[in-house]
């Protein structure tokens, strides 16, 4: 932000802790050409950060915000309340979505400096959205929320990460719609997809957020599609992440004997991704740290054209 522009002091209602008993219905009108100039000048590298974020995977909490690019709670509050007073983002709370934290999205000039349409793999032929009003209204009532700040949450924590550890990177982070378009011709719809950079070694995988709603013969039958994948692609572990050991023990257990064309590898929702938190499908012996995963980025031919090339390699 500028140092010839003022912070406005926040007042009561921009605090994330403040419960609505509902969505909130975004209310700011798009900037004028004037205004738009003023704020665009105001975003700093970390709010540009931010948009992207949110133009890629739609949705993130105060929380996840703050625990990623901001020192504290309430520097993350403070900025927050100032990005939402300038049409950054739009800010709602929805008790669906299992929290009383303030959720974002995209506002009218987060959609100036990002104008990607909100899309739905499950919905493809659904209407582009034209709005910033429309895409959040569209996202709120998606009713997958609790499970997109689930997915957002691994990566969100992978980042946390890097701050600690300089030699660790979050190389990509794609969302459900990118990857499904990147990897149309196989058909998988995983729920995210990166590339995690560790103690010298460049894992790539595919997430699988499992809330325990599916039963566990879907949740198996999506594994197909990366079978088909592994034939010209990579062959990156697909990360099934579950609520509990109930469910992971389940999953193993469906698992053993089964072989598979790229590792398959289960974890728990509270435990650290970055850490010793998987289990190995066809070698379920001590937890292994993410970057210890078998990992392979596949032929570098033209069937493989979103292949990593790791540059210390």
């Amino acid at each position: 932000m500028s140092g010839h522009t003022p912070t406005p002091a926040p007042d009561p209602s921009d605090d994330p802790s403040t419960t609505d008993s509902g969505p909130s219905e975004p209310r700011q009108r798009p900037p004028s050409k004037k205004e738009l100039l003023r704020y665009l000048r105001q975003l700093t590298l970390r709010d540009h950060q931010l948009l992207d974020w949110l133009a890629e995977h739609y949705l993130l909490s105060t929380d996840q915000i703050a625990t990623a690019l901001f020192p504290s709670k309430r520097s993350a509050w403070l900025r927050l309340a100032v990005l939402h007073r300038i049409g950054a983002v739009h800010r709602f709370s929805d008790i669906r979505a299992g929290t009383s934290q303030r959720l974002y999205t995209l506002g009218p000039l987060g959609l100036v400096v990002h104008p990607h349409p909100y899309t739905d793999p499950a919905r493809a032929d659904a209407r582009p959205t034209r709005t910033s009003v429309e895409r959040a209204t569209r996202i709120i009532g998606s009713g997958r929320l609790r499970h997109l700040l689930g997915t957002n949450q691994l990566f969100i924590d992978l980042h946390a990460y890097t701050r600690t550890d300089p030699s660790a990177r979050l190389v990509r982070w794609w969302s459900e719609q990118h990857t499904t378009a990147a990897y149309t011709l196989a058909g998988i719809r995983p729920d995210g997809h990166g590339i995690w950079h560790a103690a010298g070694r460049a894992v790539g995988f595919f997430l699988e957020h499992d809330n325990g709603t599916e039963p566990l013969r879907t949740v198996l039958r999506k594994l197909r599609a990366y079978e088909r994948l592994a034939e010209y692609g990579p062959r990156y572990p697909v990360l099934l992440r579950v609520p509990n050991h109930r469910r992971e023990a389940n999953l193993l257990d469906a698992l053993a004997g089964v072989p598979t064309a790229m590792p398959v590898a289960t974890g728990l929702h509270d435990e650290h991704p970055a850490g010793p938190a998987w289990t190995l499908a066809a070698d379920p012996g001590s937890r292994r740290w993410l970057h210890e995963l078998p990992s392979d980025h596949g032929p570098d031919t033209a069937t493989n054209p979103h292949r990593y090339t790791d540059p210390d390699d």
